[in-house]
């Protein structure tokens, strides 16, 4: 297994060239590889994959497929879609392919295709929907989409606004708005459609009875939340009861609903008032597999992986010995086990949990497992991705034989020079092992040493692994010239529970000692690093901890680049939409009740120490960190006098998604970067 796993990573990184460095724009110009799914036959891959339209500042989505029985076959995308852009893949009873598409100009529907070929069929009305998930026996079609509170149908849409009416919102409650859109009084809900022949009739009906909160979850749910059962006349889904409590609550449930509509949904697991999520009914229709957390109000606690036997209810967790987190959920074909992915010291690989003695199996090596698709016969396809490689899909067979299945971006970056990526652990704040890792860059001449980009994650619970990032990139400061350092301090994930814990109420504290320890022991173990020209640079909670330098490292960094970094804790505490993070970091209560536990790491109450030169980024549309907590740092540094520069986006959010962004991104970065300490010497 060891030389398997080793195998599988080498592969990963293989991509020949000694010509050039890697840049932001090669980075933009990649194809994402998604969503593999295999057809029931075994015979087909198929998989959602993105291209970047720069013109138009945006990606377009497309289908492929692999003929997975044929020697030598090649990736192809589907010819008879080429007009329009489909996402959501999914093979129906009837062996055909499902998906989403805007096509013909309408809104986002349910469409298929025969893998032979031949039109697609439209399955769906045009109803703007979300997503979808067919029912195993292939006479319904569960999907969701956007509706006013209390919607029957699909065809409850919301009244648009009265023109003699004022543009104002008015409210009564949080959430007043979410990650970056306003309430506007409608939630995601779930309907199902009636199915014959592979067509979908009528509007459907509402499955949620009077429950009000959004399936699949906001901002980030999917699919995962949702599964129907085997027989097709149940549907499970993860949701969190709306309320005047809803900014302080992690209690998502997994609720049981008859497909038909005809009773109320029954909550599985109200007995626990901490999440419950990522439901998903075993092959053989017995088991009901979910995770569930234990702490109320900690959305990082660990997510253990849980087994209900449907028929009686009994319920047992699986992987409670096991401390590592359950980040996604599938079963194998044979339903005595399940593939389960989780953080592991910087990797993200998946696992088999035998869900009889719930002994676990690494399967994957070193790397980022993104999408699982289990195969009837045994194994899995599977995406993968690494620091120095962009996701690929892979087959992992019933033997434990790893083949490489596609190589997306061969072509786009042959010749690149990749650097080289060193893994090292040392001893941290109360002498626990903390691990970190370093780049060197390609185009470093031997002898020499390169200015440091030491790269903070934000989180704090996450983890600057071993995964590809299209935001974030080390390759990318790599190929300018800069050498890498980045820690993963108390806080991040992948090293048990009590490493991940140990940050609340200390975010100023251990996670510091962490940085400087882990920075200390590179310059000194790595010759290539020139420990005298540095510039540090984090987001989220990392753009926290650049303001926390500030005025608690000040002498340290000679630059440093904030990005939708906390400036004032208090100020935060009243800002932010999802109350419960920034509550349960600062020990459980409102700032208004215990407001030293806030001010104690506040980095605005040490902005007479600040120095630093600083590069300020934000963004307009950024409510979890508001971009008023940005555009306060910088005045603060102009007040102060220090060199400093603001980037301010208006059309995005806490992540900057849009192509162009991204390069004008990058373009300030190197440039402050460059400004401050230079290239290699």
């Amino acid at each position: 297994m060891k030389k398997l796993m080793l195998a599988a990573f080498a592969a990963t990184v293989a991509f020949p060239g000694l010509a050039r460095p890697f840049t932001p724009q090669d980075m933009v110009s990649l194809s994402r590889v998604s969503a593999p799914q295999v057809s029931p036959d075994g015979r087909w891959l198929v998989w959602q994959q993105r291209e970047t339209d720069l013109a138009a500042n945006k990606g377009r989505n497309d289908l492929w497929r692999l003929d997975l029985k044929a020697k030598a076959a090649s990736p192809e995308k589907f010819a008879s879609l080429a007009d329009a852009e489909e996402t959501d893949p999914a093979f129906g009873a009837d062996g055909q392919l499902y998906f989403l598409s805007n096509r013909k100009g309408g809104k986002s529907a349910v469409w298929r295709v025969a893998m032979t070929g031949g039109e697609p069929v439209r399955v769906t009305g045009d109803y703007d929907l979300s997503g979808f998930k067919l029912s195993p026996r292939g006479d319904a079609i569960l999907v969701w989409a956007d509706r006013p509170v209390g919607a029957r149908s699909l065809s409850d849409e919301q009244p648009p606004k009265a023109k003699e009416q004022g543009s104002g919102r008015t409210y009564d409650q949080l959430f007043v708005r979410h990650w970056d859109t306003w309430a506007d009084g409608q939630r995601s809900q779930l309907f199902v459609i009636p199915m014959a022949n592979g067509i979908a009739s009528g509007a459907g009906h509402a499955i949620e009875g009077g429950l009000v909160g959004d399936t699949p979850s906001k901002p980030m749910g999917g699919g995962e939340e949702i599964s129907w059962s085997r027989d097709g006349k149940t549907v499970y889904f993860a949701l969190r009861e709306a309320g005047r409590i809803e900014a302080l609550s992690t209690n998502l449930d997994i609720f049981a609903a008859p497909a038909d509509g005809s009773t109320p949904p029954i909550n599985l697991t109200a007995d626990n008032k901490a999440t419950d999520t990522l439901p998903a009914v075993s092959p053989d229709g017995r088991w009901l597999a979910y995770a569930a957390m234990k702490r109320p109000g900690y959305e990082a606690d660990r997510q253990v992986l849980m087994l209900r036997e449907i028929a009686t209810g009994q319920v047992r967790a699986v992987s409670e010995a096991w401390d590592r987190s359950i980040a996604s959920i599938d079963w194998a074909s044979n339903s005595a086990s399940l593939i389960v992915t989780v953080d592991d010291i910087l990797d993200h690989p998946a696992y088999r949990v035998d869900i009889g003695d719930g002994k676990v199996h690494r399967l994957t090596g070193a790397g980022h497992v993104a999408s699982v698709a289990p195969l009837a016969k045994g194994g899995m396809v599977y995406s993968l991705d690494t620091l120095t490689a962009p996701a690929d899909l892979w087959r992992w067979d019933e033997n434990g034989k790893v083949t490489r299945l596609t190589s997306v971006n061969a072509a786009k970056l042959a010749g690149v020079d990749l650097p080289t990526v060193t893994r090292f652990n040392f001893k941290g704040a109360n002498g626990d092992t903390v691990w970190g890792f370093t780049m060197r860059p390609a185009t470093l001449p031997a002898g020499t040493k390169a200015p440091i980009a030491f790269l903070v994650h934000g989180g704090p619970q996450g983890t600057f692994g071993e995964a590809w990032s299209y935001r974030w990139n080390p390759m990318a400061w790599a190929g300018h010239g800069f050498a890498v350092v980045s820690v993963d301090f108390h806080a991040s994930q992948g090293y048990g529970q009590a490493f991940t814990d140990a940050i609340n109420k200390d975010w100023g504290g251990k996670p510091l000692t962490d940085l400087k320890l882990g920075l200390k022991y590179a310059t000194d173990h790595f010759d290539f690093l020139d420990a005298d020209n540095a510039c540090a640079l984090g987001g989220s909670y990392g753009g926290y901890m650049m303001n926390w330098i500030e005025g608690n490292w000040p002498d340290r960094f000679k630059c440093i680049v904030q990005h939708d970094g906390v400036f004032d804790a208090r100020a935060m505490a009243y800002e932010t939409e999802e109350l419960w993070f920034d509550e349960w970091e600062h020990g459980g209560k409102a700032y208004f009740q215990d407001p030293a536990a806030f001010e104690k790491w506040n980095p605005v109450n040490f902005v007479d120490r600040w120095k630093t030169p600083q590069l300020v980024i934000t963004s307009e549309k950024d409510f979890r960190i508001p971009y008023t907590q940005g555009l306060a740092a910088f005045t603060a540094l102009q007040r102060r006098e220090i060199p400093s520069r603001l980037l301010i986006f208006p059309d995005e959010n806490h992540w900057v998604l849009k192509p162009k962004n991204s390069l004008q991104w990058y373009g300030e970065v190197f440039g402050w970067m460059d400004k401050w300490i230079g290239a290699a010497h």
